[in-house]
């Protein structure tokens, strides 16, 4: 199991990346300053970057970088950031590399260092303001669910929330579950989601993280104590901006042969991140460990996640609509049935999202 500090991390990371930067970061650093930090900035990279040989060329590149003035226009913390973040994921080609300024960041010292209760209300607030990222849950004509989750936040505020979304859709015939705008979670929120999706007793080894600073490897799996099941088709909507959590839930879906992905290649974005404070207010989110996926012993790191119908996000929806009401058209039991789901498929084949106007009972 990994340590306490990497899923503290985790909670603190999902707060810091979530909020504004606050004040001061158009405040002046001076080359004394600038020069300290990328100092501090190249030894964590070193020490906790996942991969380290990499991790030793970026750092001695922002080293080098500094010391022939290539930051010298950067003077103040928001434009430092913003050319460190560039410059960071450009000799990683690593999207997690993230730099920002936040004055009230304290990086966490160990493995019992945990959030404060206030820390903590903070992000269950959060999470209520953003609906636990449940963007819209809706009925779509043919009797189809759709639900848009837009992140996977801490597994103690969003869980629930989950598990009421999924009952809302339980008299479904299949379910869109729409990642497109997803791109950041938490592991454990991803494996609390897809544990609606198999059968009680169907425990599902999902993932596995690979920690370097702890030298720990955490493994994921569907949990036994959900009860709300979901036993019927899933189509899942993928773009370019799906990332991180976002690709996790899908490469799952489509790893254990639970769904179908539908829409574009997602970002490429596997390398957990941990966020480490560098001095003057500025913290970077270092990549620190690696995803393993139990059956393809890989992950979607730099690839993304291929969608098995690819199509451009914009049409991703009325796609997976579409080939959701033609396989329900095919198995309809009776004319009735048969009748209601042909005029449906018309009406969405056409571009229609609307439901069907109500008829007066006679």
């Amino acid at each position: 199991m990994a340590s306490k500090r990497k899923v503290i991390a985790g909670v603190v990371l999902g707060t810091l990346f979530s909020l504004p930067a606050l004040a001061a970061e158009h405040s002046p650093l001076n080359e004394a300053e600038r020069s300290a930090v990328v100092q501090t900035l190249a030894a964590k990279i070193k020490s906790n970057y996942i991969l380290p040989e990499v991790g030793e060329r970026v750092a001695n590149s922002i080293v080098e970088k500094n010391a022939e003035g290539g930051y010298a226009a950067a003077t103040t913390a928001q434009a430092f950031t913003a050319a460190l973040s560039k410059d960071l994921r450009e000799l990683s080609d690593d999207q997690h590399f993230l730099a920002m300024h936040d004055e009230r960041f304290r990086e966490r010292g160990g493995s019992n260092d945990v959030p404060s209760s206030a820390e903590m209300s903070e992000q269950r607030d959060n999470m209520i303001r953003e609906g636990h990222g449940i963007k819209k849950i809706e009925r779509l004509p043919g009797n189809v669910g759709y639900i848009e989750l837009r992140g996977f936040g801490p597994t103690e505020f969003v869980g629930p929330a989950y598990t009421a979304a999924m009952s809302l859709v339980a008299g479904t015939d299949a379910l869109i579950l729409d990642l497109r705008h997803n791109s950041a979670g938490r592991p454990a929120s991803v494996a609390y989601l897809m544990s609606h999706f198999f059968p009680l007793g169907d425990e599902r080894h999902l993932n596995d993280i690979y920690d370097r600073p702890s030298d720990t490897t955490r493994q994921y799996w569907t949990l036994a104590a959900i009860t709300q099941r979901y036993d019927k088709p899933v189509y899942v909507l993928t773009s370019a901006g799906t990332f991180s959590g976002g690709e996790e839930c899908a490469y799952d879906f489509q790893t254990q042969k639970r769904g179908i992905l539908v829409g574009e290649t997602t970002g490429g974005g596997a390398n957990p991140v941990t966020p480490y404070s560098v001095g003057r207010g500025i913290v970077v989110g270092i990549p620190v460990a690696r995803t393993i996926n139990p059956v393809t012993r890989t992950s979607w790191q730099k690839v993304g996640v291929k969608p098995d119908i690819a199509v451009p996000a914009a049409q991703a929806q009325q796609t997976a609509h579409i080939a959701i009401l033609r396989n329900l058209l095919s198995s309809a039991k009776d004319d009735r049935q048969r009748s209601s789901l042909q005029r449906t498929l018309a009406m969405v084949e056409k571009g229609g999202s609307e439901a069907q106007a109500p008829t007066l009972r006679q």
